[in-house]
């Protein structure tokens, strides 16, 4: 079950504690590695909620137009299988390595480019997961206050997606974002 735990002042974002594949609306967000395949965490996650469709749209991707699989910092959309969404907006970010490589302006590219094909898309609301803050390893805090800073952006300039909501798997980590976000 999601609750919703804070929005901002605009109204447009949200902060959201519970299972994204539970979300729904346009669209979510899969935090994915290279190979869109499928792995742990978010990624295996929205794979098994949404079925083999998912798999099977990615597979091929990989096969045409992705044969050295997503990089870093971009996206790319399929439809949601089982999920209760119209899309999925597969992201790969960046592997924290100390953040002099790049990894801050990569992870920013992930928000970016997937706030824009979801725009593209026409998606009213978008489920938004903490980029590689998992077993990629950036830290939780700077990847939050990068999330914020993109969606708020974007949000600015664009009419779509109406309601961008940040998910978190915890309600600790939702609270977490949520005093941020009033303190900003």
């Amino acid at each position: 079950m999601l609750v919703e735990i804070a929005r901002d002042g605009s109204g447009r974002i949200g902060i959201l504690a519970g299972d994204i594949t539970e979300y729904s609306g346009g669209g979510i967000v899969n935090a994915a590695n290279s190979g869109l395949l499928g792995g742990g965490g978010i990624d295996g996650a929205i794979h098994r909620a949404a079925g083999t469709e998912l798999s099977d749209e990615c597979c091929a991707l990989r096969a045409t137009s992705l044969p050295g699989g997503l990089p870093a910092g971009k996206a790319v959309s399929t439809g949601a299988g089982r999920l209760r969404v119209r899309r999925v907006i597969h992201t790969v970010g960046p592997v924290w390595r100390g953040g002099t490589s790049g990894e801050r302006e990569t992870l920013a590219s992930c928000y970016r480019t997937s706030l824009e094909l979801a725009r593209d898309e026409g998606l009213e609301s978008l489920g938004v997961p903490a980029v590689s803050t998992g077993a990629y390893g950036f830290p939780p805090a700077a990847a939050l206050e990068i999330a914020l800073r993109e969606c708020r952006a974007f949000a600015i300039a664009n009419a779509l997606p109406a309601r961008i909501d940040l998910v978190f798997f915890t309600l600790a980590e939702a609270r977490a974002a949520a005093a941020l976000v009033a303190a900003s």
